[in-house]
């Protein structure tokens, strides 16, 4: 096998991972816009703040349960029957989403919650199985680039199908279409058993790991009893909540026992695991700031699309265009558009009028640009890691990291720029500041992301990779859940700009905390890895 030949599972995993996040995107990128949407319109009608709280929660979970996911995979089941447990689980709870109705709605999103989980980190975890022979070694940090361009693809095309579906037939359509594209990824990823026995092997249990069954009453249990704590602690003294609602206090808490047990993991592992745990937690630590940050573009980046961009376009954009007339209402039909949210900073020479309507292009178009950037980009940085690696300068896995959270900080100046030019909202500015921002955090994200995957493959032991990786999702959801929480301090604040202030802050301190420590990590990747 040539060195620069990547294993076949690779592309099978590609095309799997590409439909299920078709679906999950899909659902994301109108899920805010569905919780705001009118009562009339079939949407659920909710205040702004409990959406940004339910968005930073959904998200939040959807990420926690990899925990779980990766655990049973590592320990019981494999991963090829939790891969395939989790996506008919998400393609029910899309499905559901389809039915009108707060019931359905959270049902479906519990659903989604436990797919995702079963799914997301086991996915991961075999591609970077495909990579330990020693043809391939070399190779994982480009694999996981191609598999991360896979998932931006299904990003991209989704949002055009949900705008074209929601404002030709209504919500129910596209939240139905994000089930479709969940089940031809599971029918991918079936069809590929033969490509992925190999990869798809359980790791014996070591005598320093803690036992399953101590697991559920030392992890689960705790989380199930710390959660309820949560709930009720504001209570003990005399607040309404602690952390800015009782979701933020149910959920922060519910993760204290989870972050112990990776803690314990760390503490109680061999000499050998420990540098390697260690330094796995220490970027599990810091890149809880890029979540809170990237994850922000389904509900305050949505916001600014929404209310503060100037969505107008030609009428012959048929499909993925809303219409407002004279009268304030909106036709296509348009679930979800808020007409008076639009109209409400717009200058009186530019309303609508009789012969005169606004056409606009639907929110969630905004959310393609994101994946559209990735798509475009990565090749450009597959080709510059080449070029440096043939010069012997390419920077280490933990480096690149750290100058993903570096870029994702300048990112944020480009939003800060637009609040200003907006005069804080008074007046709609160019969508050029949107794809702006989305355009230099996706540089950022390059950096990051797809090389975090990389790197738990790389140093984590392999008995514990799954349950690594379920690591790296917690961090995840964990700024996920920030997210939600900087959304409601952003929409409760008369400054346009303060949740871009603290992005940068945030970002700024995390890049120089990981950049101190990147020779030190870069050292134990030589020792475990031969290379880095």
């Amino acid at each position: 096998m040539s060195q620069g030949k990547h294993p076949r599972g690779l592309y099978l995993l590609f095309f799997t991972e590409m439909w299920e996040r078709f679906g999950y995107y899909l659902m994301l990128g109108i899920l805010f816009l569905y919780m705001v949407g009118g009562l009339d319109g079939g949407g659920l009608g909710l205040e702004e703040s409990a959406a940004h709280d339910i968005y930073g929660t959904y998200i939040a979970l959807v990420y926690l349960t990899p925990f779980v996911g990766g655990l049973l995979a590592d320990r019981v089941f494999g991963y090829r029957r939790t891969i395939i447990f989790g996506g008919a689980t998400m393609a029910a709870g899309y499905l559901t989403l389809a039915i009108p109705g707060q019931t359905a709605f959270f049902v479906a999103l519990a659903l989604v919650i436990i797919g995702n989980g079963f799914f997301k980190p086991n996915i991961s975890t075999l591609l970077g199985n495909l990579y330990n022979k020693p043809e391939y070694v070399k190779l994982k940090d480009r694999g996981y680039n191609i598999f991360y361009m896979g998932i931006n693809v299904g990003a991209f095309i989704c949002n055009f199908i949900a705008a074209w579906l929601r404002n030709s037939y209504g919500w129910g359509y596209a939240f139905a279409a994000a089930g479709v594209g969940m089940l031809i990824g599971l029918a991918i990823f079936i069809s590929g058993k033969g490509v992925l026995g190999e990869a798809d092997q359980l790791k014996p249990v070591q005598k320093e790991d803690m036992p399953l069954r101590r697991i559920y009453t030392t992890i689960f249990l705790p989380v199930l009893l710390f959660g309820v704590l949560g709930y009720f602690a504001a209570g003990l003294f005399g607040m309404d909540d602690l952390l800015g609602s009782r979701s933020n206090d149910v959920f922060l808490f519910a993760c204290i026992p989870v972050v112990y047990f990776y803690l314990s993991t760390y503490l109680k592992a061999s000499a050998e695991d420990k540098q390697s745990i260690g330094s796995l937690l220490y970027i599990f630590g810091v890149v809880i700031v890029f979540w809170a940050i990237f994850h922000q573009n389904g509900n305050v980046l949505t916001e600014w699309a929404e209310k503060y961009t100037d969505r107008q376009v030609p009428e012959a954009m048929t499909g993925v265009v809303s219409t407002i007339r004279a009268d304030q209402t909106v036709h296509a039909p348009a679930p979800g558009e808020q007409a008076d949210a639009y109209l409400a900073n717009l200058p009186a020479a530019d309303q609508p009028s009789t012969d005169r309507p606004l056409h606009l292009v639907s929110t969630e178009i905004f959310q393609s640009l994101n994946p559209m950037f990735v798509v475009l980009l990565t090749p450009l940085i597959l080709a510059l890691w080449g070029f440096l690696g043939r010069r012997n300068t390419e920077p280490s896995t933990p480096g690149k990291i750290a100058l993903g959270l570096f870029i994702t900080g300048l990112s944020t100046l480009v939003m800060i720029m637009a609040v200003k030019a907006s005069g804080n909202g008074a007046t709609k500015v160019s969508a050029w500041w949107l794809i702006g921002t989305y355009a230099v955090i996706t540089f950022g994200e390059l950096c990051l992301s797809p090389m975090g995957l990389s790197l738990v493959s790389k140093l984590s032991p392999q008995r514990l990779t799954a349950l690594m990786m379920g690591g790296w999702f917690l961090s995840t959801s964990i700024g996920n859940k920030l997210s939600g929480v900087l959304g409601h301090l952003g929409s409760d604040s008369d400054d346009r700009a303060l949740v871009f202030y603290m992005n940068f802050a945030g970002a700024m301190a995390s890049a120089l905390l990981l950049f101190l420590a990147v020779k030190r990590i870069r050292g134990v990747m030589i020792a475990k890895t031969g290379h880095t």
